[in-house]
């Protein structure tokens, strides 16, 4: 049931996007680096990888400067028309060619690069294996704003996603395998368009009241 969902709602946001996504084809052709798409390798479903599909908004060889994998607030990588692309979500619209195809679906876990995943613990890796990756989730959702939140920590941006976002990402994604139904799906995409809209939202943990507990640096 939820792949025909899913095949049938990526099939018609494609269609309902596509006259957003040429002018944005366009645009990337003619600045920039030229490029228009990138392909990334992501874990997906069983642990077998995929090409993640997105808008181009760095440079081409950004995986081998800076911080690799991780991309910093402000990140110098990152082209001017990229960071529209990127603060809008736009640049995620690609993956609905991954959903239509079956490497994804709309809502489960985010898809991580092999090094950020092997940051989850081993338990919370097989959990994550047995579900189809998402464009959004409840951990996207939660860390809407993970650049800054590595900024302001005042730690290494590896280490702070290591020690303290991927602990409690995982756990957020473990509590979604144990409530994966399409009802919490339709609240998921419904909350991913919310928080956009309105970053400091704490609507999240007011609806799913059962959510892993907020860690005291989050507070702060």
């Amino acid at each position: 049931m939820k792949r025909f969902f899913d095949m049938i709602l990526s099939g018609l946001a494609i269609l309902v996007f596509s006259p957003l996504l040429i002018p944005v084809i366009i645009i990337l052709k003619l600045t920039g680096e030229h490029y228009i798409f990138y392909t990334q390798e992501r874990m997906g479903k069983g642990g077998k990888t995929f090409g993640l599909l997105k808008f181009a908004t760095m440079l081409k060889d950004s995986p081998n400067l800076g911080s690799g994998d991780i991309t910093e607030k402000n990140d110098p990588r990152v082209l001017p028309f990229g960071r529209f692309l990127r603060k809008t979500k736009i640049n995620e619209l690609p993956q609905l060619f991954n959903i239509f195809l079956g490497d994804m679906s709309i809502i489960g876990p985010r898809p991580l690069t092999p090094k950020n995943f092997s940051y989850y613990p081993e338990e919370i890796q097989k959990t994550i294996h047995e579900l189809s990756p998402g464009l959004s989730g409840i951990g996207s959702v939660i860390f809407r704003d993970e650049e800054s939140i590595m900024a302001k920590s005042n730690m290494n941006y590896t280490e702070c996603y290591q020690t303290r976002i991927a602990p409690y990402k995982g756990a957020l994604e473990c509590w979604y395998s144990k409530h994966n139904n399409l009802w919490t799906d339709f609240r998921i995409i419904y909350l991913t368009v919310w928080v956009i809209l309105f970053p400091g939202s704490q609507l999240p943990y007011k609806w799913f009241k059962d959510l892993p507990e907020k860690p005291s640096w989050m507070e702060k």
